[in-house]
């Protein structure tokens, strides 16, 4: 019997076009805030670079200091976008005390999944407006790149993830699937990067190309799904391939149904693993 889920691709999918819509929203405010900063290709470059050493160095420091590091990033993240949003620090310092105490009193799996969710949110809506239609491609083959290297080459990715997971941190989505009766996981950077391709896509093409990306990553992570869970012919795999190998399609299907000759429409809106949970054990 083929084994098949369609939990994972659409929540990802969902989540991809939650930081579409939101983009729309928050844009001006974050916009005005980093006071219409951008991004070249050298700053990708020490971006994604930065990004490896990272991963490099969290699969080599004690545990201790990676759970610190995180909660504080985290913390931030969510002061930050609150403040965003509100305006008001006493507001704002409510979502990152939220955070800590249940990380510390009530970590439960819905809980946990709630906020691997607002984080993939949150950081396409933040980061999107400083990254053009050119640095986006240089960033996400970058990271697809530096993603392959160091799930098959140094395999520190590997090692990196397993210790987050094993401190909780929300560095991955957990979900069931159906129809297939098991667990799965996917990283917190391949949902950010697909967030990231939404949102750009809709700022290049429109709102609607934007959620086409985010239903095609969908697409795709179901097929990768469904190749994972019947052939088996491998344990690790960046899943940002499976990321960029949705967009690509997205950026395909656009073309043939709305026309390569099609004007941009920019100013219309105004890292990594799979990780499948099997009952009793992680399996990466």
């Amino acid at each position: 019997m083929v084994e098949l889920d369609l939990v994972l691709p659409a929540a990802v999918s969902l989540i991809a076009s939650a930081s579409v819509l939101l983009y729309g929203r928050f844009h001006k405010k974050i916009s005005f805030l980093l006071e219409e900063s951008s991004i070249g290709a050298r700053d990708v470059v020490v971006m994604v670079a930065s990004m490896g050493l990272m991963i490099t160095a969290i699969a080599f420091i004690p545990k201790q200091a990676v759970q610190i590091l995180f909660i504080i990033a985290y913390s931030y993240m969510l002061f930050s976008f609150a403040y965003i949003a509100f305006r008001k620090w006493y507001v704002a310092i409510l979502p990152p005390a939220a955070f800590v105490l249940l990380y510390n009193y009530y970590w439960e799996l819905p809980v946990f999944n709630l906020f691997v969710a607002l984080f993939a949110v949150m950081i396409p809506v933040y980061v999107g407006s400083i990254f053009s239609w050119r640095t986006t491609w240089i960033f996400v083959v970058l990271l697809t790149a530096m993603d392959i290297i160091q799930v098959f080459g140094t395999g520190f990715m590997v090692a990196s993830a397993s210790k987050m997971i094993e401190l909780k941190l929300p560095v991955l989505l957990i979900l069931p699937t159906f129809p297939a009766k098991t667990m799965i996981g996917l990283g917190l950077g391949d949902i950010f990067m697909s967030g990231l391709l939404a949102v750009q896509t809709s700022l290049k093409r429109g709102r609607n190309a934007g959620i086409m990306t985010a239903a095609m990553v969908g697409v795709a992570i179901f097929v990768f799904e469904a190749a994972l869970f019947n052939v088996a012919a491998f344990r690790f795999f960046p899943a940002t391939v499976v990321v960029i190998a949705g967009w690509m399609a997205s950026l395909g299907v656009y073309r043939l149904t709305m026309g390569a000759s099609q004007e941009p429409r920019e100013k219309r809106l105004g890292r990594s693993f799979e990780v499948v949970v099997r009952p009793g054990r992680w399996e990466l």
